[in-house]
C-alpha cells in the first residue's frame, strides 16, 4: 500500500511542477536528478559496491533512455495536456505493453488466446478512458497518446531490464543508481536544448519535484525491491492495480480534477485485461 500510495501520488506531484510552467524535460531531469542523489546514499548505506564494466553501464543507459528519460518526459507532457486523474490510469496499461514486448524479445514467453483476450481486451479499456465516442479535442488526444507512449517505453524497458540488465552479481540499488545517473546526465544535455535554461518555478514546484524523485525514484525503487524479496513477484505485481486508485483520488481530493464514469469503467476494464494477460499458460507436457 505504501509503494502504490508513492507512484500513485507521482502523478498528482507531476501536475504541480507542469502547472507552474516547467518544461516536461525538466521535470524528468529534476526527477532523475533527485532520485540518483537518493539511491546513491542508499547504495552507500548498503556498502552496495558499483558496477565498473562496461556492459553493464551501456546496457543502463539503454535502459535509462527506455525506463527514465524518454517516458518521464513524455509523461511529464502528457500531464501537460490531460488532468494527472487520466494520466495514472492510462499508466495501469504498462503491464500489457510489457507482455507484448516480453512476447517478442524475451525466451520462454508464449502467444496464448488468453494473453490475446488480455491484451485487445486492455486496448479497449483504454478507448472507454479516453472515451473515443465523444470525439476527442487535440489536447486528450495528445496528451493521451503521450501517455501511452511513456507506459509503451516502459513495457519495452522492463523487457530489455529482464532479458539484458537485471541479471549479474550487482545488487539491485547499485544498478538501479547507475540507470537513473545514466538518465540524469541524458536529460542534463537534452534540457538545455529542449527548453532553454531553468527558471525558477516557486517552493511549492521544486519541493514537488523533489518529493517526486527522492521519493518516487529514489526510496520506491528500493521499496519495490524488498517487496519482491519479502512477498514474492506476484504479490509486488498488486501494486500496478492499486496505483491508480491513489492517483484518482489524489487528483480529485487535492487538485479538483474530474473523474466521470468513464474513467473508473475503463479503468476496470484495464485491470480485467490484465488479469487475463497473467493466467498461466496450460502445460502441454502433461498426458
Amino acid at each position: 500500500m505504501l509503494l502504490s500510495a508513492i507512484w500513485g501520488s507521482s502523478f498528482a506531484l507531476i501536475e504541480v511542477a507542469v502547472d507552474a510552467g516547467v518544461p516536461p524535460v525538466q521535470v524528468a531531469l529534476a526527477r532523475c536528478l533527485f532520485g540518483a542523489l537518493a539511491l546513491w546514499v542508499v547504495c552507500a548505506a548498503q556498502g552496495a559496491a558499483v558496477p565498473r564494466d562496461p556492459r553493464t553501464w551501456g546496457h543502463a543507459a539503454v535502459v535509462a533512455v527506455l525506463l527514465n528519460s524518454v517516458p518521464f518526459t513524455l509523461l511529464a507532457h502528457g500531464e501537460s495536456k490531460v488532468d494527472s486523474v487520466l494520466a495514472g490510469v492510462l499508466n495501469a496499461t504498462t503491464p500489457l505493453t510489457t507482455l507484448a514486448f516480453a512476447l517478442l524479445v524475451v525466451p520462454g514467453e508464449r502467444v496464448t488466446r488468453t494473453r490475446l483476450a488480455g491484451l485487445l481486451l486492455g486496448f479497449a479499456g483504454v478507448l472507454v478512458l479516453l472515451g473515443v465516442w465523444r470525439g476527442l479535442d487535440g489536447d486528450v488526444l495528445a496528451g493521451g497518446l503521450a501517455c501511452l507512449g511513456a507506459t509503451t517505453c516502459y513495457g519495452a524497458g522492463f523487457a530489455y531490464t529482464r532479458r539484458f540488465f537485471s541479471g549479474g552479481p550487482h545488487r539491485a540499488s547499485a544498478l538501479s543508481a547507475v540507470q537513473v545517473t545514466c538518465a540524469t546526465v541524458q536529460l542534463a544535455v537534452a534540457a538545455p536544448v529542449l527548453s532553454g535554461p531553468p527558471a525558477w518555478p516557486g517552493a511549492l514546484a521544486v519541493l514537488a519535484l523533489l518529493v517526486l524523485g527522492a521519493v518516487g525514484t529514489g526510496y520506491a525503487y528500493v521499496l519495490n525491491l524488498d517487496l519482491i524479496r519479502e512477498a514474492g513477484p506476484t504479490v509486488a505485481a498488486t501494486v500496478t492495480y492499486v496505483t491508480p486508485l491513489w492517483s484518482t483520488a489524489l487528483g480529485v481530493l487535492l487538485l479538483s480534477e474530474p473523474a466521470g464514469w468513464h474513467t473508473f469503467v475503463g479503468g476496470a476494464v484495464v485491470v480485467s485485461g490484465i488479469l487475463l494477460t497473467r493466467r498461466p499458460a496450460p502445460d502441454r507436457t502433461r498426458t
